[in-house]
């Protein structure tokens, strides 16, 4: 069954259909979402109920679209009071860790090209472009587990393996590119290879501050009557900064984290709704992504490739990421401890990109580009059982797990950033009842005044006199603490 105009849609809604339902039942087990959404895909695909998608140009392009928006707000949520004190290790990681597991696993898959039985025979490039398409931890993927299983991690680990996530796709992308100009033609310099890598981070973080701040400028200067179109100007801007970008020789994709970061960072006009809106998209481009990916991928010719691609996977796994982690942290010895290392290198997570890396091979025809994307997805897929659904559970092992806080209020009310004031609730217990019985009685700080009262379903309005019951819950405002 081919997609068509007359068909798009109905085919369309229902993907996003089942995978949202598959997707909701997963988490009950723990199983990742995206991982669920790649095995829809491929259950509806050409294997499966027949579905016909082989354009790896179009699939590429969907990935490309949505990595966009995806690392763009994960740049909104990355918080740079969190990430100040773990920039070090996380750039190291992004940069160095890279290059290092590419390079420890591209020497290991072209060990294994030796031998007869693998039925892979990639000469030393072929092996390195492999690794390097898969080098880099998948932002989607660690985003989406690390939030929506709401873990709370010691030692500014979140924020760490966050930045290093959305950072380090621009250096995998990079290396994939250079192996394949290498493959194709007579070969690049190495003054030509470093002027490469200097040019795409120079380009991508400067147009990535610059153009992040204007981003800002024109969300907080233009005046829309409709505040619903902030969202989508910013949406605009997303797309601008990343074109823009690579026309510069620049990368994209560093450009859209850090732009992401600057707005995420500053005061900017409807926050609230923007921050809803990029949220639902980011969901949005995941889900389609992920689709598009498992309809891209034909099953049965993961079979012939299955043992040596799970080779791979467990040298990665179990030695390539944490010899990687562990050379690259070995400098901040006294800030990250040991067992925190093991969870760094455990929260190696493969998803998406890596299988939107290893379309570029097939795109360009690079001899052996079926096999190295067959490859890739099928490590993907172990990465995401293995690690994905496990990762809560080594934090635990480890001991760096803490009691996630509590952030917002149960009443669900927000205040715009203009109001200098906090919004916070509290349950009436007994014991608060034994000292104070009504509102004007209550020992409340100086400044704090109590909004609304909510007892069971019902909202009171509150006056001095209300007489307060057990399980209560009072919203306070407050003026805001200086920090």
């Amino acid at each position: 069954m081919l997609f068509t105009a007359e068909n798009i849609l109905l085919i369309g809604s229902i993907l996003l259909f089942v995978s949202i339902i598959v997707g909701k039942t997963g988490y009950r087990f723990g199983v990742p979402a995206l991982l669920l959404f790649l095995v829809v895909g491929m259950l509806f695909g050409s294997d499966g109920l027949g579905l016909q998608f082989h354009n790896a140009k179009e699939a590429q392009f969907i990935g490309m679209v949505a990595l966009s928006v995806i690392l763009f707000s994960g740049g909104m949520d990355t918080k740079f009071t969190e990430i100040k004190p773990i920039l070090g290790p996380g750039i190291v990681l992004s940069t160095l860790g890279v290059l290092l597991t590419a390079l420890f696993t591209g020497l290991f898959i072209w060990w294994l090209s030796g031998m007869s039985w693998t039925k892979i025979h990639f000469p030393l490039i072929t092996s390195l472009l492999l690794a390097s398409t898969m080098s880099s931890t998948d932002s989607a993927s660690v985003f989406a587990i690390l939030r929506s299983q709401k873990m709370n991690l010691k030692h500014n680990l979140r924020p760490m393996l966050e930045l290093e996530s959305g950072s380090n796709d621009p250096m995998a992308y990079m290396l994939t590119i250079i192996f394949i100009q290498l493959i194709l033609s007579s070969g690049m310099g190495v003054p030509q290879i470093l002027g490469s890598f200097a040019i795409q981070f120079i380009v991508g973080a400067g147009a990535g501050y610059l153009l992040g701040k204007l981003a800002i400028l024109m969300l907080n200067r233009l005046n829309i009557d409709n505040q619903a179109l902030y969202p989508i100007l910013l949406l605009s801007f997303i797309f601008f900064i990343f074109s823009i970008t690579d026309l510069l020789k620049g990368n994209g994709y560093l450009a859209v984290y850090i732009a992401g970061i600057m707005v995420g960072n500053n005061k900017i006009m409807h926050r609230k709704e923007i921050y809803t809106f990029m949220d639902g998209l980011t969901w949005l481009f995941q889900i389609i992504m992920f689709l598009c990916l498992g309809l891209l991928v034909n099953p049965h010719e993961m079979l012939e490739i299955a043992i040596v691609a799970l080779l791979i996977g467990v040298f990665m796994i179990v030695i390539g990421r944490p010899l990687s982690v562990f050379l690259c942290l070995l400098p901040f010895s006294k800030k990250i401890t040991f067992k925190s290392s093991i969870f760094v290198s455990w929260v190696g997570l493969r998803g998406a990109v890596p299988i939107i890396f290893a379309t570029y091979p097939v795109v360009a025809e690079v001899p052996g580009a079926g096999m190295i994307f067959n490859i890739v997805f099928f490590i993907t897929i172990v990465s995401l059982v293995v690690q994905g659904t496990t990762v809560s559970w080594v934090a635990r092992l480890l001991g760096l797990s803490t009691p996630m806080e509590k952030t917002g209020n149960d009443f669900g009310v927000e205040l715009p950033e203009e109001i200098d004031s906090d919004l916070s609730d509290f349950t009436i217990t007994q014991e608060i009842l034994d000292q104070a019985d009504t509102l004007k009685d209550m020992n409340l700080p100086q400044g704090t005044l109590v909004m609304i009262v909510k007892r069971g379903d019902e909202y009171l309005i509150p006056n001095g006199s209300l007489k307060l019951h057990v399980g209560d819950k009072l919203l306070l405002i407050s003026e805001k603490t200086k920090e």
